[in-house]
């Protein structure tokens, strides 16, 4: 027995020296990795979008194909993933939770303080889910929809209305903070 247990012991030893945080770790690069997913392919839709419809036309990639890709990437890797924001255009899908809503205001206040709103992240485990979230910053190509009102053309104006009747999400400039990409796994 006292052998059986030595040899286990053996076994074990490598795996006990390997400090708690390198599993953090781990779960960090694989959360940071199941973020940057989705923001390219939603940007290469809109793109082809636009060029094909219009602003206007390419509401509904946001709107419907943006969620479909999020699950998607959520049963491909088993991370919940979702986009949030504190002016949140779709109240239902996009409305953060308190951790994600006390994130966005620290990226909002250290990005008004001069970090840059692409390098922006926190990722940390609370309870049994490990969390993440990484800044989205608005880009040119979102302007159209979500910059200044005055600068939204009429189209797009009536194309939101009808889309989403409580939209908060406009009066950005390029480079703030629109919301963030938010994953969470269960441990």
């Amino acid at each position: 027995m006292k052998r059986l247990l030595f040899a286990a012991a053996a076994l074990l030893a490598p795996f006990a020296a390997i400090p708690a945080h390198a599993s953090d770790e781990a779960l960090l690069g694989e959360a940071r990795k199941v973020a940057t997913t989705l923001p390219p392919k939603l940007l290469v839709a809109l793109q082809e979008e636009i060029k094909k419809s219009g602003a206007e036309g390419a509401i509904p990639v946001c709107k419907d194909m943006a969620p479909r890709m999020a699950g998607e990437i959520s049963q491909q890797t088993g991370w919940k993933i979702k986009r949030v924001s504190l002016k949140a255009r779709n109240d239902a899908r996009a409305t953060p939770d308190a951790w994600e809503k006390a994130a966005l205001e620290d990226f909002d206040k250290r990005a008004g303080a001069g970090e840059s709103p692409a390098k922006l992240e926190k990722g940390e485990k609370i309870g049994n889910e490990y969390r993440f979230v990484k800044a989205l910053p608005v880009q040119g190509l979102c302007l159209g929809c979500h910059g200044p009102a005055e600068q939204i053309s009429p189209a797009v104006k009536a194309a939101l209305g009808q889309h989403y009747p409580n939209d908060r999400a406009t009066g950005y400039s390029e480079g703030q903070i629109r919301g963030v990409i938010s994953v969470r796994k269960s441990l």
